[in-house]
């Protein structure tokens, strides 16, 4: 056999190899994503309809949907919180790295006190998150459409929800949270429009993305209803804690109320589901005043 037919058949034996390698990998990860075991729990849904936000992208927006416990046994209206990265709040199986585990943690929160809320997760759009969840440019990462993702929540989905199932629409009962950019957006759509979102959860928030948050925040931060909790973790990043102590000490010296602002500096918390997820009661708990209420569903 000449030298020729030597090269080409090995090149032939190193390809097979390699397409094997790469079916292999493949085979691989199906498997580890099909042994991730749901782990949402039985008063979680995921709507029928999808929403493709107009001038946003072209992905169909899955929206999930957490009921109370007792949703379908009384007559009650509820609480709503918008939360962002919808497919990392209520399931293993769909997260990135690990769920908030909303819908465990409310409904315990029930079992304990009888309150209850809905609370309305919408998918984020992979790797289209940062123009979403931005309301302004980033010259390294781009982004910047969050205004219309924000415009979506207030003049789309909110009235399907509210159309569809027992809420309580008014500001004050309304919430919006999220994490990292999900937190800027929050942030951002909560104290832009406060005659819809009465509660901001802004954790670990990304104000170092754009400078003209700081314009954004004195044009909008003297408030006298509104309720935003900031968390950050003291293990997340140079500037994550001195961004947030910041812009705490802004607001309040632009006239935000101080009983409505509270500030967390926590010990040991990194940028991770697992931090916001521990933290997501306390959170809830200062926004909604469960302190001081027990059963309030009317």
């Amino acid at each position: 056999m000449n030298r020729i037919s030597i090269l080409f058949f090995a090149f032939i034996l190193v390809s097979i190899s390699c397409k094997v390698k790469k079916e292999d990998v493949k085979e691989n990860k199906s498997k580890v994503n099909s042994e991730r075991t749901s782990t949402k729990a039985a008063n979680v849904s995921i709507l029928e309809t999808t929403f493709v936000i107009n001038g946003l992208n072209d992905i169909a927006h899955k929206i999930w949907l957490y009921l109370p416990p007792n949703y379908t046994t009384s007559t009650e209206k509820y609480d709503v919180i918008y939360m962002h990265d919808g497919q990392n709040l209520f399931d293993n199986a769909t997260s990135f790295v690990g769920e908030w585990g909303i819908d465990e943690t409310l409904n315990t929160l029930y079992k304990n006190t009888g309150k209850s809320f809905i609370v309305v997760g919408i998918e984020n759009g992979g790797e289209k998150r940062i123009e979403e969840y931005t309301p302004w440019k980033n010259e390294k990462y781009g982004g910047g459409k969050g205004d219309i993702y924000v415009d979506f929540l207030i003049n789309k989905l909110k009235p399907f929800i509210d159309k569809k199932y027992r809420t309580k629409p008014a500001a004050e009962n309304t919430a919006i949270i999220g994490s990292s950019l999900g937190g800027l957006i929050s942030f951002y759509g909560g104290l832009k429009h406060t005659e819809t979102f009465g509660k901001i959860g802004a954790l670990s928030t990304s104000f170092w993305f754009s400078n003209k948050v700081i314009t954004f925040a004195e044009e909008n931060g003297n408030q006298q209803k509104t309720k935003l909790f900031l968390l950050v973790g003291d293990e997340e990043g140079d500037s994550m804690v001195p961004d947030t102590k910041n812009m705490s000490e802004l607001l309040i010296s632009l006239g935000f109320t101080t009983q409505n602002l509270k500030t967390k500096i926590a010990a040991n918390g990194e940028h991770t589901e697992s931090f916001w997820k521990a933290e997501f009661l306390e959170v809830i708990t200062f926004l909604f005043n469960l302190e001081n209420n027990e059963r309030t569903n009317n």
